[in-house]
């Protein structure tokens, strides 16, 4: 193994680490999206359900002001009800474009036919079998360690390799990665490049709000819980089938289990709404992946780039042990 192992990345968008920025809600603006790809990576804007199309086009507009490339990640069951996101991001024409979470076979064509990469996070083998079959471009094995939504049902590295073995396919690694060993260990695994969320939660260039950094920074590894509680209280149209990982906090605590009543639960749900509004880490879903508790302070993409990067030495170092 040489230094090669992200040639799929290096070829295809010219990245010099093999790390592309997870698509995150309220997290990854155009900001945060222009940092990581300036920095070597790639990043991706996270077009949330609640945005408008000019959101999209505008911090677009600020992700590809860099001149690298830049992608932009989309919910399917989001794009059935807003169509409007997918022609903005028709209109920008970034690198690559994540759709995940519903029936999305329906715009990898249309997506390809303009010039741009489609991958979709699967999160089980099944998931990556309709993958391949829907004819998309790279494939997120996505596990159950990752913060935000998807499934719960297998860990990173079983569903990595069962994923690998299934497709020649680029494949790319999310959950629990957070820094150069685990960037390490999926690389020597034969992943593409790391799909990485959690360990840009508190970048100077992210959205996220002052008190939601305080209690990431604050959380340690056991710190998350799975589950729809917060989709039940904000009503946004998350399907069940697919929860979130997030720090725990005394709302989650409330109405875990009782779910079904939280959705027609006013009070329930202004409580929430309104905790999401004041950044009240009690009541809002501050989304993080396993990978929280190694995040002690605020530095900038570049920095974290920089970290990542280093997975090189323990490739080198495991070689160079192996060859005694």
């Amino acid at each position: 193994m040489g230094d090669d192992e992200h040639m799929w990345l290096t070829e295809t968008f010219g990245l010099s680490v093999p790390v592309i920025g997870a698509p995150m809600a309220n997290v990854s603006g155009g900001r945060l999206t222009a940092a990581i790809s300036t920095a070597g990576g790639l990043g991706m804007l996270g077009a949330g359900s609640a945005v408008t199309a000019d959101w999209i086009r505008t911090e677009g507009a600020i992700a590809a002001e860099s001149g690298k490339p830049y992608g932009i990640g989309l919910m399917a069951w989001s794009v059935q009800e807003r169509p409007e996101h997918l022609d903005a991001v028709l209109e920008l024409k970034p690198a690559l474009v994540s759709l995940s979470f519903g029936d999305y076979t329906p715009y990898v064509g249309t997506l390809q036919a303009a010039g741009i990469l489609v991958a979709t996070q699967a999160g089980t083998v099944a998931d990556a079998r309709a993958a391949v079959d829907a004819g998309v471009d790279v494939i997120v094995a996505r596990g159950a360690e990752a913060g935000g939504h998807g499934r719960n049902a297998v860990a990173t590295l079983p569903l990595l390799q069962a994923v690998l073995d299934l497709t020649d396919l680029p494949v790319l690694a999310g959950g629990g990665i957070s820094g150069a060993r685990g960037l390490a260990a999926v690389m020597a695994a034969g992943a593409a490049g790391g799909w990485i969320g959690t360990a840009f939660l508190t970048c100077v260039e992210a959205q996220t709000k002052e008190s939601a950094r305080r209690a990431i920074i604050a959380a340690d590894e056991t710190a998350t819980v799975y589950g729809t509680v917060f989709d039940a209280a904000s009503r946004a149209g998350w399907p069940d089938e697919f929860g979130g990982r997030a720090l725990r906090n005394a709302y989650f605590d409330t109405w875990e289990g009782r779910e079904d009543e939280l959705k027609s639960d006013d009070t329930g749900h202004a409580e929430y709404v309104d905790g999401s509004k004041t950044a009240d880490p009690a009541r809002a879903s501050i989304y993080a992946g396993e990978g929280v508790g190694a995040l002690t302070g605020e530095p900038t993409a570049a920095e974290v780039l920089a970290g990542f990067a280093s997975y090189r030495d323990y490739l080198r170092a495991a070689l160079n042990d192996g060859s005694k």
